[in-house]
């Protein structure tokens, strides 16, 4: 399979295109790294498209995105690429364990994030929930995530809301 040839072949995208072409990523350190290429490319719709395969795989065998979560922690900061890319890069990091070598930068990019109202909700719920993971770690940053939570609760939508209380409620 080109995954290229077969994230832009049909014109309307699928869950279970992106559904097929992620098992397939998953068959080999090759075809990950050939879906990979494509969620980077400078191509929108091709990384738009790769983003919820890449997702899907990372799920599926989560070992393969291992060598790629710098690259993943490096997608939050971009302001030229598709939402879908950051959507999917954080929905990953939310749900891995993170090396410490990006805990810093991941913090960084997470907290300006949440805190740009102009960011697409579910990107900022999934940052409020890798904030919540790296608190864990860090204590120092709880106070920081809870008042930025409590400041946006009667201005936020309610996405925001419900996964702010729930990170409140554990903090």
């Amino acid at each position: 399979m080109n995954i290229k040839t077969e994230l832009l072949a049909d014109p309307r995208h699928s869950k279970l295109i992106a559904m097929r072409i992620a098992a397939y990523a998953c068959t080999s350190d090759a075809a990950f790294k050939e879906l990979i290429h494509c969620f980077l490319s400078d191509d929108f719709r091709l990384a738009q498209r790769a983003a919820y395969s890449v997702s899907i795989a990372s799920k599926q065998k989560p070992q393969s995105i291992r060598p790629y979560i710098g690259v993943l922690v490096s997608q939050l900061k971009r302001a030229d690429i598709h939402d879908a890319v950051i959507r999917n890069s954080a929905r990953i990091l939310e749900e891995i364990a993170i090396p410490e070598e990006f805990h810093g930068e991941l913090m960084d990019a997470c907290f300006a994030l949440v805190q740009n109202r102009q960011t697409a909700i579910a990107i900022r719920a999934f940052s409020l929930t890798i904030l919540y993971n790296l608190s864990k770690i860090y204590p120092e940053i709880k106070n920081e995530l809870r008042v930025i939570i409590e400041e946006a609760m009667d201005f936020e939508t309610p996405a925001f809301r419900s996964r702010g209380k729930k990170i409140l409620k554990h903090i």
